[in-house]
């Protein structure tokens, strides 16, 4: 199946069911060491840590690496899916993702900014590659999350 059809399937699914345009994604994060986290999402497990500095051992990337790589995998699977809908001719796409981040106790615990560098390769025109990179921008979601606040429910279950 080609990912056009793919696209055009999934549309004309959530268009005959507007409750299948809604999805739930979870995770569950266990402490296992000082701060290294075993995170299950399903059917994929993996593990979160801390480097040295911050008290961990360093065998994992830590939730701010995570954060950002969710970022930059977001983009380039919506700039994959976005080049295939607007017919733009991708060979390659690589993002990087940096966030300015504070260890003061002055300044918010989150990132300050952050940058995304988009390199693109292929035949197209900078201007094609500009309106792809626009609607990139509009629909992926994990942008969103860093551009838009989003409401957090919090509950605590104490158990003995």
């Amino acid at each position: 199946m080609s990912l056009n059809t793919l696209i055009a399937d999934t549309r004309n699914a959530i268009t005959d069911k507007a409750a299948k345009a809604h999805v739930v994604f979870a995770a569950q994060g266990t402490l296992v060491g000082v701060t290294e986290v075993d995170v299950s999402t399903g059917a994929h497990t993996f593990k979160v840590d801390e480097p040295p500095a911050l008290g961990g051992t360093d065998i994992a990337a830590n939730p701010v690496q995570y954060a950002l790589a969710s970022l930059g995998s977001c983009q380039a699977i919506t700039y994959r899916l976005w080049a295939a809908q607007l017919g733009v001719t991708l060979d390659s796409i690589t993002v990087r993702v940096e966030g300015l981040f504070g260890v003061d106790e002055t300044v918010r615990p989150g990132f300050s900014a952050v940058r995304v560098e988009v390199t693109v390769t292929g035949p197209e025109s900078a201007e094609r590659y500009a309106e792809l990179a626009a609607a990139v921008d509009e629909h992926c979601p994990v942008l969103d999350l860093f551009k838009n606040p989003v409401p957090v429910s919090r509950t605590l279950a104490i158990s003995g």
